[in-house]
């Protein structure tokens, strides 16, 4: 008999920007770490990425697989995204067929894992300041003027 506990504990949903790909997981997404390296930055345009592996027998397609297209960066290495918005979906890679790689920020569901660390910080944005004391806002900052 199935743990319902666990079930729904570890059951996660995400979509693209556009909501054209739907995914599920269930199952525990592991070694979760922000990466701050040159090529993950440039994949996510932001000063870095938050990445971590779930079991390819979790992972489940639920809409959108046509609007799925794919980019290799190094063979066997496929980096999978919406082609109506750009929206990374996951990573494969040949080497290691049973896990895939996933961006947390596709999931609309909480997660109850957390991340281990920080990666590649000696490649980070010059920008990027790690212990930043910046004002935290729960909208835009009270600086932004509405378009009107």
């Amino acid at each position: 008999m199935p743990d319902d506990k666990l079930s729904h504990e570890n059951l996660y949903y995400g979509k693209c920007l556009c909501g054209a790909v739907q995914v599920t997981i269930k199952g525990k997404i592991s070694d979760i770490i922000h990466c701050h390296c040159s090529l993950c930055r440039k994949n996510s345009g932001s000063a870095y990425a938050t990445n971590g592996f779930i079991n390819t027998s979790d992972f489940n397609i639920t809409s959108g697989k046509r609007s799925l297209t794919v980019f290799s960066f190094k063979p066997g290495r496929n980096r999978h995204f919406c082609k109506c918005c750009g929206s990374p979906i996951y990573s494969s890679n040949e080497q290691d067929p049973s896990r895939l790689r996933i961006r947390l920020g596709l999931l609309d569901t909480d997660i109850t894992e957390r991340p281990m660390s920080h990666n590649f910080v000696s490649s980070k944005a010059n920008w990027e300041d790690l212990d930043a004391d910046l004002p935290r806002y729960d909208a835009f900052e009270p600086s932004r003027k509405k378009l009107k």
